[in-house]
């Protein structure tokens, strides 16, 4: 295979937030890299598409996560002072309980175990802080300053120029699914071009199942996901993010989360339980009314004042669950020297810099610790659980 003419070293499909950072860490370490997306980076339709997400170590006794979220944090911090606007806004990131459960009591381990700050909130510091929030039946908050919210879009696409102006290059095409085994020569374009190298990656989000339906049509199960952004009264500055935290209200079985109103956008709400199958190319993107009506339900019980505002902005996308809620980072199983990377769960978007780093260890066969969970054998079966 070394002989082989090719015109790049590694070619990545996809790219979102896996792709784009796998293809950024390949090309830092010297190989020639093309990265390749039929949509463009962080497109509409794309699970690391859309306005923010969060960026938390808390996952309860889940070191794994927890350091993945911290080794991530600083490449965060590198990419949005190279950005026009910031990528990270460190407004902090605030998860309250019910009570001192198993989940938090094991934060506050996991965090102690690695020296990561986390500050513990009673019911009466949390009314004194946040005054805005009606913390009925909330005894415990876990408050990660260090932390908060990522511009999605923005910071895929910066990141993707980045890659390019180092010398990496992007182009705007489809790719079809390979059908050599043994060792891939080429991917080849819907349009008909072939596109050699030595090393392929498939970091495809909720696609990776249609692409690869014999191997991930049973480990990858795409989600419909709805969020909202409601208006902020007039003159009311308590939910801008100066003032308050981004947060999750953890509950096993219905756990809301959002954002403090950010860069003008409105306050966003979301539902993290799993919503029906969905199709990325052709599901109906238009939010429902039940899904609505339950956001209004939460605001009027956990933040009153904004419970009448309008609704200012909706979005309709995806998670791209495994089988297990871990990530899928492993060799095809049938095509040598092509990776699969995915199965971002609805938690995988914070941990973009050290997923690229893992996958680029898997590529050029450096030497890692390879995690169990990430592996297809661990993501087989029925879909399961949730990593929180």
């Amino acid at each position: 295979m070394s002989g082989r003419k090719t015109d790049w070293d590694v070619i990545v499909a996809g790219a979102g937030v896996f792709g784009a950072w796998t293809a950024w860490e390949l090309q830092r370490r010297g190989r020639r890299v093309l990265l390749v997306d039929g949509a463009g980076p962080a497109n509409a339709r794309a699970s690391s598409g859309g306005e923010s997400r969060l960026t938390r170590t808390i996952y309860g006794v889940d070191a794994v996560y927890t350091r993945m979220a911290r080794d991530s944090l600083e490449a965060w911090r590198w990419l949005s002072g190279r950005a026009g606007l910031p990528v990270l806004h460190a407004a902090g990131v605030l998860m309250f309980f019910r009570r001192m459960e198993a989940y938090a009591s094991a934060s506050i381990e996991t965090h102690r175990a690695l020296g990561l700050p986390l500050e513990e909130l009673d019911r009466a510091e949390l009314v004194r802080r946040y005054p805005q929030v009606a913390w009925d039946g909330i005894e415990l908050g876990l408050l990660e300053r260090e932390h908060g919210i990522l511009m999605a879009r923005r910071g895929v696409q910066t990141l993707v120029a980045e890659f390019v102006a180092a010398g990496g290059e992007y182009r705007p095409d489809d790719v079809a699914t390979p059908s050599e085994g043994g060792s891939l020569s080429a991917l080849h374009t819907i349009g008909g071009a072939a596109l050699r190298a030595r090393e392929f990656v498939f970091a495809c989000g909720p696609w990776l199942p249609k692409l690869f339906p014999d191997i991930l049509g049973a480990r990858i199960f795409t989600t419909r996901q709805e969020v909202f952004f409601f208006a902020t009264p007039r003159g009311d500055v308590r939910f801008r993010s100066e003032h308050m935290p981004a947060w999750v209200d953890f509950d096993a079985g219905n756990m809301y989360y959002g954002c403090p109103d950010l860069e003008s956008r409105g306050f966003k709400l979301g539902n993290d339980r799993h919503g029906p199958p969905f199709d990325p190319d052709f599901g109906d993107r238009r939010p429902t009314e039940a899904g609505l009506n339950d956001a209004r339900t939460y605001l009027a019980r956990r933040f009153p004042a904004l419970a009448g505002q309008p609704l200012v902005e909706s979005r309709v996308c995806q998670y791209e669950n495994t089988s297990s809620g871990d990530f899928l980072i492993d060799r095809h199983p049938r095509i040598e020297n092509l990776v699969l990377v995915g199965g971002g769960s609805g938690h995988g978007f914070k941990h973009g810099p050290a997923v690229g780093r893992y996958a680029a260890d898997l590529v050029t066969g450096m030497p890692l610790a390879l995690e169990p969970r990430f592996s297809l054998a661990s993501n087989a079966g029925v879909q399961a659980r949730t990593v929180r």
